[in-house]
């Protein structure tokens, strides 16, 4: 057989031969066949294509040229920087800022009378580093409907005087002035993100919400990663969450079991080996570090705080219940402990309904797990899907959040292996940074940024912690059988390291050496 091309020298393989974008051969067997293209690797050690199972690839490429405020320590600072970006443009023009925490920050959130200071000519937005709040300007805040919040979301007033902070579905009413994004702008966020994914060894992705909601760009996003692939610049595979907001009923005869979804009867598994639908996804509660996110108890130091719902609960599981009924996997946002225990409810009732072999339906996050509710998820099949590099970088203003008493609950990672689940792996990117090198280091030593090791008894071994950021997440899209491992008939999506992935000592110096995707070379440090 003549194969397209061979990569050999190789650790554990040995070597890996390519036709047709898949593995048709590894170790010696692969050596032995006729190729015009051999490629040295240089003793590398080869793993799976890391797959990110939960990020939001557009909106990351498109934040890069946002001011950024990551790593800023006071509010002050965010104002200077704000400022400087205003001395470059026109006035008149927006100025969009992302990446902040209030829980990093001395003197919290941002206000608009701040914003005013730092940028009296300009349109002004700084956008929270969990998306789920969003502070403006009284430029902005003047053009926009405050009589008219949307259900799930409020807008911040102290002493009767809006702060600028608008928290969840209130972010909506910014839509006039900044929605729809036009998809070439897309496109170019795709560009930029995807470049840089080659060059941290992830090869496939599952981006969390298109085409509406809080994290969608466009009605017509979908259109976008399209013309991304057309024009050769989605450089890695993607499955694309739809916003629920997008789905709606179906005409449809009376013996089908279509009602709710896309137009021509479009669900999960729609596509190709490089772009495809995936599940629905939904919003159920807010944010941990926000306080936003649905809780049967108060946050700490907040006796009469315990977030809320995006959508009413009857609404959530009327949604659940249809799109499932519709053939679709579903991924339910759900951060809160009370926002999981309602979702599992609505997962459960809708299975006893209409029981499906295999749904693989999801919790995005499921970050606040208690004991009882994990033994739930596991006995309904679910599949969680934590942010293993939350801990480290966000893991600080989480533990103040929940306090002590509800600690051991945060983004559980051993306990859903333990209980039986598959455990996919994800950054949230751009909330938190998205190398998935970072991501394994975290998984397995679970410290926060101040050195506090948070949930001892959550840590993976390296190998569970590659496994889930390789066939756990592929598994997750219903991809396991073309992606996750290295195998004669999948596909060849690998990425070469400097060191053993396997040896916990060396997470810290390990670096990217290249990354293949389809048999070809896309990335070379």
């Amino acid at each position: 057989m003549r194969v397209d091309a061979i990569y050999e020298n190789a650790q554990v393989i040995g070597a890996l031969a390519v036709l047709n974008g898949r593995i048709v051969a590894l170790g010696e067997d692969a050596v032995a066949l006729s190729t015009s293209r051999r490629i040295d690797l240089g003793g590398a050690h080869v793993a799976p294509g890391f797959h990110d199972a939960h990020n939001h690839m557009a909106w990351f490429g498109m934040s890069l040229t946002d001011v950024p405020l990551a790593g800023l320590n006071s509010v002050d600072e965010v104002y200077d920087a704000i400022a400087a970006r205003a001395a470059t443009q026109p006035p008149g023009t927006w100025i969009v800022a992302s990446g902040y925490d209030q829980n990093k920050l001395t003197g919290g959130h941002p206000t608009r009378q701040g914003l005013d200071r730092a940028a009296p000519d300009h349109s002004v937005r700084v956008k929270h580093t969990s998306g789920h709040m969003t502070v403006v300007n009284s430029r902005v805040l003047s053009q926009v409907d405050l009589g008219h919040v949307p259900v799930g979301g409020d807008v911040v007033h102290i002493d009767g005087s809006p702060t600028g902070l608008l928290r969840e579905q209130a972010q909506l009413l910014l839509n006039p002035l900044i929605y729809p994004t036009p998809i070439d702008d897309v496109v170019r966020g795709l560009d930029h993100a995807s470049r840089q994914y080659l060059s941290e060894g992830i090869t496939s992705v599952q981006e969390a919400g298109i085409g509406g909601g809080l994290v969608g760009q466009t009605p017509i996003e979908l259109a976008a990663y399209q013309k991304a692939r057309e024009a050769g610049v989605l450089r890695v595979r993607a499955s694309v969450m739809v916003a629920a907001s997008v789905l709606h009923p179906l005409e449809h005869a009376p013996s089908d079991d279509i009602e709710f979804g896309l137009d021509l009867g479009l669900h999960t598994g729609f596509g190709d080996d490089w772009l495809r639908v995936g599940a629905m996804k939904l919003f159920a509660d807010g944010s941990l570090i926000g306080r936003t996110c649905a809780m049967h108890d108060p946050f700490e130091g907040e006796p009469d705080n315990i977030g809320y719902f995006q959508v009413p609960e009857e609404e959530l599981a009327t949604t659940i219940m249809r799109a499932h009924a519709s053939g679709w996997q579903i991924a339910t946002h759900a951060i809160g402990d009370r926002a999981i225990s309602v979702v599992l409810d609505a997962y459960a009732a809708a299975l006893a309904r209409f029981p499906r072999p295999d749904h693989r339906h999801r919790i995005e996050h499921c970050a606040v797990l208690p004991p009882a509710e994990l033994k739930r998820l596991s006995s309904l099949g679910l599949i969680p899907s934590p942010q293993g590099r939350f801990v480290n970088e966000i893991g600080d203003g989480m533990r103040a959040a929940v306090g002590p008493s509800r600690e051991a609950w945060l983004y559980r990672l051993r306990s859903v292996l333990d209980a039986g689940c598959v455990l996919p792996a994800s950054s949230d990117r751009p909330v938190v940074s998205g190398a998935p090198l970072l991501g394994l280091a975290d998984m397995v030593r679970r410290r926060t940024a101040s050195g506090v090791l948070l949930g001892p008894d959550e840590r993976l071994t390296p190998e569970q912690a590659l496994r889930a950021y390789t066939y756990g997440s592929a598994y997750s899209a219903f991809r396991e059988h073309d992606l996750g491992t290295l195998e004669v008939g999948k596909l060849a999506d690998f990425v070469a390291l400097s060191a053993d992935p396997l040896d916990e000592s060396a997470l810290d110096d390990i670096r990217v050496l290249g990354t293949v995707v389809g048999g070809d070379l896309a990335f070379e440090a």
